[in-house]
């Protein structure tokens, strides 16, 4: 069957062509200027000797240029292969010389780590240069606008198939070399056709754009589901809690996705209460778990839903989800959405009875094709069309699903499990804690022990006894962490995920040990 995901855009531009597609501060775009965009791009393209199939690197913010240069790629029957723009040049030499990339699109602000780590990759042979306004472009580098200047703004997109690859997503998971997620037109074109119906958009609904769109969830849900549903995206190319109340309020905001520390971000911001932003019908949270006392005090203050929703960058992202229909409990990630299969699953492969704890797996449209040209790592995560997530989970007497941990996280102290993300939603209950992380430390006598890392609310100071005692009410003796860290802010990914392996690695080193003002330890006990 023929279909190429482009198409989500034509038919909307078809239908709205006046239609404000893009805000960014005082720039606005309509879906007729973004469909003529990318048929520029996809022209350029082919002019330049890219041909269907070949791969070809993003490496950009969230600004116009993103889905202008995206939709051009596939258009062009490419492969987009967005990559973090924080990326250093020997990693982005990895990502294109892992995927072959014949070009690669890099934003201004970071040049000089693309235009090296391009440059040691024999398969790109353009490395096109991207700024607001145009302008000089490094040597050996071809600037944007000039590339695409006399294009034709028309384009008979190619004929894809709908199985055929259009996007890689590179994974990191937690050991070993970044994957390549391949997915297909039919696994994106699912996922952002259901999430139009789950969100019922509508006409006049503005979504914020400031979750990376070169990450799965922001590049799924948000660019290719507000394409798809024909609402207006106004985007935030950094999120900043102050930036984002006053895009909210200016833009009349009905539509917010974020992770857990966003939401962490906007509720403790002092000056929240002085921004309208009544506009908001429905949040999502994805990314990461998100503490329900946190859902509970988004809902009081704004008088919004946040609800949760569940997948990986090789499930398109979304595999469950809170659905009005069908309902919400707050902690849970939903159910499955459909044309989607949720199985918990032991360590041999069986369904556990109903409650009990296992590997949370997947089956359905929205599976990735492979791993890109790695037929072991795939043949490791998807056995008989389960895809095996890593993740543990249990499923409640009314189906909803609920996530324990990572399995990679879990902590073995002593004989005995401990779910980090359990001990995690205590601390969140310590009026004074923002952040959280828990992981799990090596230990002569228990094998592994449990240690937190802290991070306090403005204004306020934690002290590292009183929180452990506070835990160690709520918990079982085997599972209260014996140390506890304080530090000034967690590191976090590019989503705003907090980055448990940066965390682990610095305690580890002792780099965490009294790093920045406020650091404290608890000490430790039996």
């Amino acid at each position: 069957m023929s279909f190429n995901l482009a198409t989500i855009l034509e038919e909307t531009t078809a239908k709205h062509p006046d239609k404000v597609a893009i805000i960014l501060d005082d720039f606005k775009m309509t879906y007729k200027q973004l469909d003529e965009a990318a048929n520029q791009v996809a022209n350029a393209l082919r002019a330049n000797g890219i041909e269907a199939g070949e791969r070809v690197g993003m490496m950009l913010p969230n600004v116009p240029h993103f889905p202008m240069i995206y939709f051009g790629i596939l258009k062009a029957g490419c492969v987009a292969v967005p990559m973090n723009v924080l990326l250093k040049a020997p990693e982005i030499e990895y990502y294109l010389s892992d995927s072959e990339a014949s070009a690669v699109f890099y934003w201004d602000m970071f040049a000089a780590e693309a235009v090296e780590g391009a440059g040691r990759v024999s398969s790109v042979k353009h490395k096109i240069h991207v700024s607001m306004m145009g302008g000089d472009a490094p040597e050996g580098t071809t600037e944007f606008f000039g590339m695409i200047g006399d294009q034709p703004k028309e384009f008979d997109s190619v004929a894809t198939g709908s199985d055929d690859i259009c996007l890689l997503i590179y994974t990191s998971g937690t050991t070993g070399k970044p994957k390549g997620a391949a997915l297909t037109n039919f696994n994106l074109f699912e996922c952002c056709h259901i999430g139009t119906h789950i969100f019922e958009f509508l006409e006049d609904d503005v979504i914020m754009a400031t979750l990376p769109m070169f990450h799965s969830f922001g590049l799924s849900n948000v660019v290719n589901g507000s394409i798809h549903g024909g609402i207006t995206m106004t985007l935030l190319p950094r999120f900043d809690a102050d930036k984002a109340l006053q895009i909210m309020q200016r833009d009349k905001v009905s539509l917010f996705l974020g992770v857990p520390t966003m939401y962490f971000a906007m509720l403790n911001h002092p000056e929240r209460s002085t921004y309208d932003i009544s506009k908001l019908r429905l949040c999502v949270s994805g990314g990461a778990s998100i503490p329900g006392e946190v859902i509970n005090a988004w809902e009081k203050a704004t008088g919004t839903k946040i609800l949760e929703g569940y997948g990986l960058s090789e499930t398109s992202p979304t595999a469950t989800f809170n659905q009005i229909e069908t309902g919400q409990k707050v902690g849970s990630i939903g159910k499955p959405v459909w044309g989607v299969r949720v199985a918990i699953f032991d360590d041999e492969g069986k369904p556990v009875p109903q409650g009990e704890r296992g590997e949370i797996c997947i089956k359905g449209h929205n599976i990735m094709k492979e791993y890109w040209r790695n037929p072991k790592a795939t043949a490791e995560a998807i056995k008989d069309g389960w895809f095996h997530s890593g993740d543990i989970g249990y499923e409640d007497e009314e189906g909803f699903l609920f996530i324990v941990d990572r399995k990679k996280e879990m902590i073995i102290r002593g004989g005995f499990n401990v779910y980090p993300r359990e001990i995690e939603e205590v601390i969140y209950q310590y009026p004074k804690v923002a952040e959280a992380a828990v992981i799990g430390m090596p230990d002569e006598k228990f094998g592994e022990e449990v240690h937190a890392v802290v991070a306090a609310k403005p204004g306020e100071k934690i002290d590292a006894g009183e929180l452990q005692a506070f835990i160690k009410e709520r918990v079982a003796a085997y599972k209260y962490p014996r140390t506890i860290q304080v530090w000034p802010e967690l590191p976090k990914g590019p989503t705003g995920k907090i980055m448990k392996l940066e965390i682990k690695k610095k305690v580890e080193s002792g780099e965490g040990e009294g790093a920045g003002a406020g650091a404290e330890q608890a000490p430790a006990k039996a």
